[in-house]
């Protein structure tokens, strides 16, 4: 016998709604109150080939939060990336690197500049060098794409599931 059956599936709704559950999208919850509110900040002090990684992290999260010209909200972003060999052939050559990066970010009300959030996030990629030159680079290129995509995408789960973002009125 099947601990979860259908009735079980039916009172789960009810179980959530009960302990204050709330939709992202739903009325009332952060995703409804902070899309196309969020002018996020391009990091300001980076390092020359670093442009790029904030250009593509910037562009992943107003694609996801939505583009806001003067937006209720402000996001600042500190990105720092680091690249690491992992395997080394038998004549000292890396094969594979390592990207790790991360990103702090500060979610502040733009009207009072008041701190509603503070958050550090982490993750990491790799790609293989083992090709030529054309396709390590554009392995590279693509390893840092996708670094970037995963770390908006965290940055996004955290303001969306942040707690008190939607009782603050930001106007």
């Amino acid at each position: 016998m099947s601990l979860l059956n259908r009735r079980t599936l039916l009172m789960l709704p009810l179980a959530l709604a009960a302990c204050g559950f709330t939709p992202v999208y739903g009325p009332g919850g952060n995703g409804t109150a902070l899309y196309g509110q969020v002018t996020v900040q391009a990091p300001e002090e980076i390092k020359a080939e670093e442009a790029s990684h904030a250009y593509l992290l910037v562009r992943e999260l107003e694609e996801r939060l939505g583009r806001a010209g003067d937006g209720s909200y402000k996001l600042d972003l500190e990105i720092s990336t680091n690249e690491s060999g992992q395997a080394i052939t038998t004549d000292n050559e890396i094969a594979r690197y390592a990207l790790t990066g991360a990103v702090e970010y500060t979610l502040k009300d733009s009207a009072s500049d008041k701190v509603l959030l503070t958050g550090r996030v982490n993750n990491f990629t790799g790609y293989s060098a083992s090709g030529n030159t054309v396709e390590t680079l554009a392995g590279e290129r693509d390893a840092y794409e996708r670094l970037m995509t995963i770390l908006a995408e965290q940055i996004t789960i955290d303001l969306l599931t942040a707690p008190d973002l939607t009782t603050t009125d930001p106007a």
